[in-house]
């Protein structure tokens, strides 16, 4: 499983129109719709935004990662975007979120769900790498990013 091969331009979205968390969500599932990667959007949907209810998905540092898996998705999907102002997301370093990657898999597929949030998450350690993302002003920025740092890096 390499994340590069979950990256497209046309799942990602910057700057996102949604305000919180839960529209933020929304649109992102809806990214993934509207790219043809799910023909489920309403049933992924509920199955984040549960997911979300458990326990927040903000990680701290400006990101959040909400996910989900669903057992009518043969493969898995990922979509970005960087809202227009920062979204609380209940993260436990309380700063608001700066970028969201939403990561949806098969239900069958735990292993290669919990390596790419792994990878997701080494990636984003990188201080300058995260500041660069944050200030991207287009979904073409952010997938060049993006696309250089996963060709380059080993995560």
């Amino acid at each position: 499983m390499n994340l590069i091969d979950l990256l497209q331009e046309n799942t990602m979205r910057a700057p996102l129109v949604s305000t919180d968390r839960h529209s933020a969500i929304s649109e992102l599932v809806d990214v993934l719709a509207d790219a043809d990667c799910i023909s489920n959007a309403q049933t992924i949907k509920e199955l984040v935004w549960e997911r979300e209810l458990q326990r927040t998905t903000g990680i701290g540092e400006g990101l959040a990662i909400p996910h989900g898996r669903c057992d009518k998705l043969e493969n898995m999907v990922m979509a970005m975007g960087r809202p227009t102002s920062p979204i609380d997301f209940a993260s436990p370093d309380k700063r608001p979120v700066e970028l969201i990657i939403l990561l949806v898999s098969p239900t069958n597929n735990t292993s290669d769900h919990i390596q790419a949030l792994g990878r997701i998450s080494r990636l984003m350690v990188d201080r300058s790498f995260r500041e660069a993302a944050y200030s991207t002003d287009s979904a073409a920025a952010l997938f060049s990013l993006f696309q250089e740092a996963l060709q380059t890096s080993s995560v």
